[in-house]
């Protein structure tokens, strides 16, 4: 900011530039409440209508019900910044809430019990990405953000890893939008399909922590199966989160390794310059993670009174259908049909690939 003692400047004022006015330490909270309210709005409906009809309950019914005032409505940019926190901050809270009601033994077990689902999951989804991707002709930056999305955790996933192969910004809009378009679709169907196939809570969780893509979607799926589905499916999702870190770390090595040899063809070997930059580790580690362990501890060690899971489980479920709400309220149709079909047909592919193995696996591990 300009030093208030020095003079103005003397151009005409359609040429000036004068440095933006610095903003209130409250801003970002007042830009936030209009498109927080409408989530929550919404929320609220959803959650009235999920006891109406339990079986699809609240997470399902904002979602829902946000994609239908997005089409009607286009929430405007007035709207749009709260809708964006309610969307990712307030479902890192409530995953967050869901660690007082679990102890760090559980934590323990469930991650290292659904070890052998998620990796071979995620192994032949990177395959069918490679491979089919291939076939279809989708380019390979995108082919690897879906692969990486579906197999891992959606959006994160994608976020992570963009500036590592630098992948342009139309193809992660695409990758992105591709993988919204499944992560509905598993919230809708997943929970039928548990009841056909007789799943009991555990195994449903473990099938959707490993075959669902966003957080969000885990736990939408999973709260409409039941309380301890969601539980057991957050567990598995939080530790499948992690498996962003080796594979960033082999994308990076991959991409450094192909900056080089491209330069060594260029003549140009032993520059820095154009290669990808470093991971750092810490980065990749979601804080909410942490947030979860922290309250899992204090559970453990009994700081949390049992007479107050039920309300922490409540304001859980309602915090997920406010984020769900808002998630429904960002839908923007025009992307997704900008898509195209191939991305969207190698999403679909994949989505079945990674499903079918979930439950192939737990069956081989004799889960089921």
């Amino acid at each position: 900011m300009k030093d208030a003692s020095l003079p103005r400047p003397t151009h005409p004022p359609d040429l000036a530039r004068e440095p933006a006015p610095a903003r209130k330490p409250g801003a970002a909270l007042v830009d936030r409440l209009p498109g927080l309210a409408l989530a929550v709005a919404v929320a609220l409906v959803a959650t009235s209508l999920g006891r109406l009809v339990p079986v699809v309950g609240g997470p399902v019914s904002g979602i829902v019900l946000g994609v239908l005032v997005a089409v009607v409505a286009r929430p405007g940019d007035r709207l749009r910044p709260g809708i964006a926190f309610a969307g990712r901050g307030v479902l890192q809270a409530a995953v967050v809430v869901l660690g007082a009601q679990l102890s760090l033994g559980q934590v323990l077990r469930v991650g290292v019990s659904s070890l052998p689902v998620m990796i071979v999951t995620l192994a032949v989804c990177l395959a069918a990405a490679y491979g089919i991707g291939r076939r279809l002709g989708v380019v390979r930056d995108l082919r690897t953000l879906i692969g990486v999305g579906t197999g891992i955790c959606g959006a994160s996933a994608i976020a992570a890893v963009t500036p590592i192969i630098g992948a342009a910004e139309a193809e992660v809009a695409y990758a992105v939008s591709t993988i919204f378009v499944f992560n509905i679709a598993a919230v809708l169907t997943f929970p039928v399909l548990g009841h056909l196939l007789g799943m009991g809570q555990h195994t449903f969780g473990l099938f959707a922590g490993t075959a669902v893509n966003d957080m969000s979607s885990v736990v939408a799926a999973a709260t409409t199966y039941g309380g301890p589905a969601a539980d057991y499916a957050v567990v598995v999702k939080l530790a499948r989160t992690l498996l962003i870190i080796p594979i960033c770390l082999g994308l990076a090595a991959l991409a450094r390794r192909r900056a080089r040899t491209a330069d060594a063809s260029t003549g140009a070997a032993g520059t820095e310059q154009g290669l990808p930059r470093r991971v750092r580790v810490g980065r990749l580690v979601p804080w909410f993670l942490g947030g979860f362990l922290v309250l899992a501890a204090a559970n453990t060690v009994g700081l949390v009174p049992s007479a107050a899971h039920g309300p922490l489980s409540a304001l859980a479920v309602f915090l997920i259908t406010v984020a769900l709400s808002a998630i429904g309220l960002s839908t923007e149709p025009a992307k997704l049909r900008r898509a195209g079909a191939a991305p969207l047909l190698l999403g679909g592919c994949l989505w079945l690939v990674v499903s079918a193995t979930s439950l192939a696996v737990q069956f081989l591990t004799r889960y089921v």
